[in-house]
């Protein structure tokens, strides 16, 4: 089974267009979620970290503009990604995976359906066309599995690497906040109408977030003294309700274990546990039950969704992103609105900027229907 390794990142999003403006921003404490109000998107205030439209426009060149917000998004992170390192596009083993929940779903709140539509709402048009602007042959993937599909997209691409069907794989992920979306939280009573607590006694509920990520992989060494390991990944289902999550936090648990087991990495070797973190009661009380059946409830723990909230099908990429910066920088980042724990199992929440100890850490996920993810990164040195 072939390593590998990250080659590239990018973060677009409210708070900067690269992981560096991110991290930074993330690391001082600046968080995109603010209190909004919208008509266009909710007939009450809500809180969100959405993009200011005129100033994302000044980001949308010629070459898109008939693009898409959420394609504009998804090229806008892979363009900067690019830049990074050099990628044969062209080349059949180079592919594309596209991760979203909704993807061009608004399109339903501003047209009339017609089967032009429908195409256009269509994930695969939006991946292809992607593909097709960046000169991508290999026809591109598309993951949509709720809230872990960053994630899923991760370990798809690590397998098809693992397997050597390809030799690169761009991985990037998007979602936009529409009237659509943010109603259907609102239906389940699991939105926040302040900036929301992940892991806190006193949490009230999620805040939504636009964003675009994007990971390069590749079994293709860099040459750098030290490199960062995609070293294992894992999925699981615990089939406990339409969009709640287990109750007891096992199958989550298994996630991580096989996770850990492919990588070949001892828990105590875990530096920090860049947790799913959504500010929901049983989100984060079957997270810290999984946490705690994994013995890793001394590892520092982290959530970014006070900075970002959630992303939805970026979330897993965006956090990973910021967390491979944590790796690099050597810190980790704070739970931004935690100050008391309220969870059904102790957890060590990262509330302070804290030195990082160890070289690998965890990025969990989990979402509607039952579905959960996990994943290991860990920096290796020549």
């Amino acid at each position: 089974m072939k390593e590998v390794f990250v080659i590239a990142d990018n973060i677009v999003s409210p708070l900067g267009l690269t992981t560096k403006d991110n991290f930074l921003a993330v690391s001082n404490g600046i968080s995109g979620v603010k209190p909004l109000q919208d008509p266009s998107k909710s007939t009450i205030p809500f809180v969100a970290s959405l993009f200011d439209d005129d100033e994302f426009q000044k980001n949308v060149t010629k070459d898109i503009v008939e693009f898409t917000k959420f394609e504009q998004l998804l090229i806008l992170s892979v363009k900067a990604a690019l830049t990074q390192t050099p990628v044969h596009l062209a080349d059949a083993k180079t592919a594309l995976i596209v991760s979203s929940t909704k993807g061009n779903i608004s399109l339903l709140e501003e047209q009339t359906l017609s089967g032009e539509l429908i195409d256009k709402i269509s994930l695969s048009t939006s991946a292809k066309k992607v593909a097709a602007f960046f000169g991508i042959k290999a026809s591109p993937i598309v993951i949509s599995h709720a809230c872990i599909s960053g994630l899923v997209a991760l370990i798809t691409a690590k397998r098809l690497l693992n397997a050597n069907l390809y030799q690169t794989v761009i991985v990037v992920g998007a979602d936009i906040i529409t009237k659509f979306i943010l109603s259907g939280f609102q239906s389940f009573q699991a939105v926040s109408d302040e900036i929301c607590k992940p892991f806190d006694k006193d949490r009230k509920g999620i805040n939504l977030g636009e964003a675009a990520a994007t990971v390069i992989l590749s079994t293709v060494r860099p040459q750098n003294q030290s490199v960062i390991q995609f070293a294992g990944g894992s999925i699981s289902n615990d089939a406990n309700h339409i969009s709640g999550p287990s109750r007891t936090g096992a199958e989550l648990f298994q996630a991580i274990e096989s996770a850990l087991q492919e990588s070949g990495i001892e828990k105590n070797d875990i530096g920090f546990i860049s947790a799913h973190g959504t500010a929901t009661m049983y989100n984060d009380d079957m997270e810290s039950k999984a946490f705690a059946l994994a013995g890793l409830q001394q590892v520092p723990v982290n959530s970014l969704k006070g900075y970002y909230g959630h992303t939805l099908g970026a979330a897993g990429l965006l956090e990973v992103v910021i967390s491979l910066e944590s790796v690099r920088r050597e810190i980790i980042i704070p739970t931004k609105g935690f100050s008391t724990p309220g969870t059904a199992q102790p957890i060590q929440v990262c509330s302070t900027l804290q030195p990082l100890q160890k070289k690998a850490f965890l990025k969990t996920a989990s979402g509607f229907g039952g579905c959960n993810a996990a994943t290991i990164f860990r920096s290796i040195s020549l």
